[in-house]
């Protein structure tokens, strides 16, 4: 085994694997909540639908920075494991038995 002083250090660039976010939050809801927002506030023209665009707006801005904050990319994982939720059986503990078996 090699000394640490005799191996290779390589430069690994921070924005080459961080996630893609928009003011704190994943960058496509941040962007689509944006636009749900902002599309109220184009079609009413009032102040009344300015006033809850914003505030729509506002309450996804914090929603979304809070779950950025526990995961940048919850998002897609939660895709994810809505595709995969067939493949994985519900089983609560390794040692539980099924009471039919599973056929894959």
């Amino acid at each position: 085994m090699d000394a640490p002083e005799s191996r290779r250090m390589t430069p690994f660039q921070r924005a080459l694997h961080r996630p893609q976010q928009i003011m704190g939050g994943e960058r496509e809801l941040m962007l689509t909540s944006m636009l749900i927002a902002g599309g109220l506030i184009v079609s009413a023209l009032n102040l009344t639908a300015t006033v809850i665009g914003v505030a729509i707006w506002m309450v996804c801005v914090h929603g979304l920075r809070q779950m950025a904050k526990a995961d940048p990319v919850m998002s897609k994982v939660y895709l994810r494991q809505l595709k995969y939720g067939h493949y994985y059986g519900p089983f609560s503990r390794p040692f539980r038995v099924a009471k039919s078996p599973r056929i894959y």
